[in-house]
């Protein structure tokens, strides 16, 4: 993955020279060990969602994680290739993950995608997401999409995180999840 910034549009991704440090957090997955779900009816990860994309993003070396995915019928937009939006969710879920290596929960600010080739059904398709730094509670990660050679992708995203506390920012909406009330409960206010 090479890291770029794209200066050229207003609002678009760019990485402050001013980036922090990063440290790996104690408890974070080692390398090859998944990353914790965060909620069982997540569109991206959950296990327990029934139109989801049910991923299991693994801790890499470093600041690295990644995932797999078969691209399967029902995900079809164009005659015979995935939709963009399911490709994006993909993309968010692995790049939404990686800052779990330096910290707790954080949120989508800012998500973009380039799609570089199609994706067919019935592939397999890679993603590895790569944290670049973080600016105070921002978290800046890029991704990268194949289907077999890292060196052909067939789509890059790049994105913007920032650090919550999931207590206090899913407080109002809790209620309305579809998640088992044992999780319900730890976001519920006290």
């Amino acid at each position: 993955m090479s890291t770029h910034s794209r200066p050229d549009r207003p609002g678009g991704f760019v990485v402050p020279a001013d980036i922090e440090a990063m440290t790996r957090h104690p408890k974070a997955a080692g390398p090859g060990e998944p990353i914790r779900m965060h909620n069982p009816m997540c569109l991206g990860c959950g296990e327990d969602a029934p139109r989801g994309l049910h991923l299991v993003v693994r801790a890499g070396e470093g600041f690295t994680v990644e995932t797999e995915m078969d691209v399967e019928p029902w995900m079809e937009g164009g005659p015979g290739v995935i939709h963009g939006g399911v490709l994006s969710t993909a993309f968010d879920e692995v790049m939404g993950t990686a800052p779990l290596l330096v910290g707790p929960s954080a949120v989508t600010v800012h998500l973009e995608v380039d799609f570089l080739a199609p994706v067919p059904v019935g592939s397999r398709l890679q993603l590895s997401a790569r944290l670049l730094g973080r600016q105070r509670r921002k978290i800046y990660v890029e991704a990268l999409g194949h289907i077999g050679d890292p060196e052909r992708p067939v789509a890059v995203g790049h994105s913007i995180f920032v650090s919550i506390n999931a207590r206090e920012h899913f407080a109002d909406h809790v209620e309305r999840s579809q998640m088992p009330d044992e999780y319900k409960q730890r976001l519920s206010r006290p």
